[in-house]
C-alpha cells in the first residue's frame, strides 16, 4: 500500500474527491472475501446476516457452506427450519436463521421466487432493518443508500470529530446524515464496502493504521492527534450473570432426551438438554426438577453434576449446570417446549444446538458413563 501523510484536515465538502481517493485505494487494496463475487440481492442478502455481530473469519467458513446446501432462495423456503438451523450452528444469533427462513418462504409464495434488490422492498422482509436493506439495495441494486455499522461510526467520528458517545442514538443519528453527503451516485455499494473496510483493516478501534489511510488528509481526529480518543466510550454497564440447569435423561436402550425450543423464545428451534434459568433462593438440582416438570411433565431425581459450562451472550454471562437425571414417574410430553426426541450419539448430531449444549454433548462424547444414584 502506498503511505500517505498530511499535516491537517481538509475539509469534506469534496464528496466526490473523498470518494475518489476511498475507492481507488478500496479497488486497489480490498480483500478478497466470498461474497464479493458472483452477486445477486441473495447472496448479498446472506452474507449481511452472517457479518451481523460475527467476525469476518467466521463467515468466511459458513457463507459457502450454505451457498452450497441453499443456493436460491428458493432451495431455502423449501427446506424445512431445522435445516437451516443445522446449517447455521455455531454462529449464534439464531432469529437472524429463522427470519432469513420466514423471508425466503414469503419471497416464494408471495413474489414468485423473485428476490427484492430495492430499499422499501427489502424492509418489507421479516428481520430486515434499515442497515440490512440499505446494504443489499446498495450493493446489489445500484441504490443510492448509505450504511453505517460499527466501523463506519467509527471511521466517521474521526473524520469530523464526533464528540458523542460510541454506540448512542446521537452519534448514529449524525453519522448516518455525514455518510448519507458523502456518498455517490455512482458506485454506492463499492462506497459502502470501503467506508467498511477502511473501519476493519486501517481506521482500527486501538492504534489506528493512519499512516497507510486513503482519506487521513481529511481526518480531523488525526490532524488534532486525537484519533485514540475518538468515537469517546460509553460507559459499559454491568452484565447480569445467570445460572441455568439442564437434565441428562438416558432410557435402558442408552438413548439421551433432547427438547425443541419455542419459536418465541431465545434461541427459538434450537434442541437442548432439558432444563431452565434458577430462581431467587433455588438450588440447580430443585431448578432442573421444577423445570422438567413443567416441560415435559416428568417427575425425576437428580443426580451427580456432569459439566458446569461457562458462556457469554450478547447481553448476559451464564453457567449451564448439567446434571444426570432419573424419571420416577411420567413420560415425556411436550408441555412448554415444541417438542422432545430421544436420540443416540450417533444421531443428535442430526439435530441444531446451542453452543453450551454442544460443550455438554463432547463431555458425553468423551466416555462419561451415566452413574448410580
Amino acid at each position: 500500500m502506498k503511505k500517505t501523510a498530511s499535516s491537517r484536515a481538509t475539509s469534506l465538502a469534496d464528496p466526490d474527491a473523498f470518494a475518489g481517493s476511498l475507492l481507488d485505494w478500496f479497488r486497489k487494496n480490498g480483500r478478497r472475501l466470498p461474497w464479493r463475487v458472483r452477486r445477486n440481492p441473495y447472496r448479498v442478502w446472506i452474507s449481511e446476516l452472517m457479518l451481523q455481530q460475527t467476525r469476518v473469519e467466521t463467515v468466511i467458513d459458513y457463507y459457502p457452506r450454505f451457498l452450497k446446501t441453499f443456493p436460491t432462495v428458493r432451495a431455502l423456503a423449501d427446506a424445512p427450519l431445522d435445516d437451516v438451523l443445522k446449517a447455521w450452528e455455531g454462529l449464534g444469533y439464531y432469529r437472524r436463521a429463522r427470519h432469513a427462513h420466514k423471508a425466503a418462504r414469503m419471497i416464494r409464495d408471495e413474489r414468485g421466487g423473485r428476490f427484492p434488490s430495492s430499499y422499501d422492498e427489502l424492509r418489507g422482509l421479516p428481520g430486515v432493518g434499515p442497515y440490512t436493506a440499505a446494504a443489499v439495495a446498495s450493493i446489489a441494486g445500484g441504490e443510492r443508500r448509505a450504511v453505517v455499522d460499527g466501523n463506519v461510526e467509527r471511521v466517521m467520528a474521526r473524520l469530523t470529530m464526533r464528540m458523542e458517545p460510541a454506540g448512542s442514538s446521537s452519534l448514529k443519528r449524525k453519522v448516518q446524515s455525514d455518510v448519507d453527503a458523502l456518498i455517490p451516485a455512482d458506485h454506492p455499494g463499492l462506497f459502502n464496502e470501503a467506508m467498511m473496510e477502511l473501519g476493519a483493516v486501517i481506521c482500527i478501534p486501538s492504534k489506528p493504521r493512519c499512516t497507510w489511510c486513503p482519506v487521513a488528509a481529511y481526518c480531523r481526529a488525526r490532524s488534532d492527534g486525537k484519533t485514540e480518543s475518538i468515537p469517546v466510550k460509553a460507559v459499559k454497564r454491568a452484565i447480569p450473570h445467570r445460572h441455568v440447569g439442564a437434565g441428562i435423561i438416558v432410557d435402558r436402550r442408552g438413548r439421551i432426551l433432547i427438547a425443541r425450543r419455542k419459536e418465541t423464545s431465545m434461541l427459538g428451534g434450537l434442541w437442548e438438554f432439558p432444563g431452565g434459568g434458577v430462581e431467587a433462593g433455588e438450588s440447580v438440582e430443585d431448578c432442573i426438577r421444577r423445570e422438567l416438570q413443567e416441560e415435559l411433565g416428568l417427575d425425576v431425581r437428580v443426580g451427580p453434576r456432569l459439566i458446569t459450562v461457562p458462556h457469554a451472550f450478547s447481553h448476559f454471562t451464564m453457567d449451564l449446570h448439567a446434571h444426570w437425571v432419573r424419571i420416577n414417574r411420567g413420560k415425556p410430553r411436550a408441555l412448554h417446549c415444541d417438542g422432545f426426541k430421544w436420540v443416540t450419539l450417533d444421531t443428535i448430531s442430526q439435530h441444531a444446538m446451542p453452543k453450551a449444549d454442544l460443550v455438554i454433548l463432547e463431555k458425553l462424547r468423551s466416555g462419561s458413563k451415566f452413574p448410580d444414584f
